[in-house]
């Protein structure tokens, strides 16, 4: 595409076509912790985990019965793990020789509330779809 393919829009059409903001976005320093918290979150071993202790009934897992799920050592899998406390989305307790990992939902409610639209903000239907 060539600088005269381009077409200078001004600030009155941009008004025409585009829709207003159901809520403000992110600002730069805003963005900041959510994206390391997600960045934790990129690693498929580290969503398992996060998945298999928030399923957990009575709400927390023993390290014991994670490690066994995965193809990895327990090293690896208490690297996984601390990076996901450091991301705050989980804590731990040791007791005797075992570590008890447990969801907080505070920092999981918090990424919840970026990824849900306002209540009864419209959805964008897909091309080619009917309402």
């Amino acid at each position: 595409m060539s600088k005269q393919d381009l077409e200078i829009i001004s600030p009155a059409d941009a008004d025409a076509c585009c829709t207003g903001l159901l809520t403000a976005p992110l600002g730069d320093e805003q963005a900041v912790e959510p994206a390391k918290v997600f960045k934790a979150l990129g690693d498929p071993v580290r969503l398992r985990l996060l998945s298999m202790i928030a399923s957990r009934e009575g709400g927390e897992v023993c390290v014991c019965e994670l490690t066994p799920a995965f193809e990895l050592s327990q090293p690896t899998i208490s690297h996984h793990l601390k990076l996901l406390r450091q991301a705050g989305l989980i804590d731990c307790e040791r007791r005797g020789t075992w570590v008890y990992y447990w969801l907080l939902p505070e920092t999981t409610d918090r990424l919840a509330a970026l990824l849900t639209r306002p209540a009864g903000a419209p959805l964008r239907q897909p091309a080619g779809t009917v309402a």
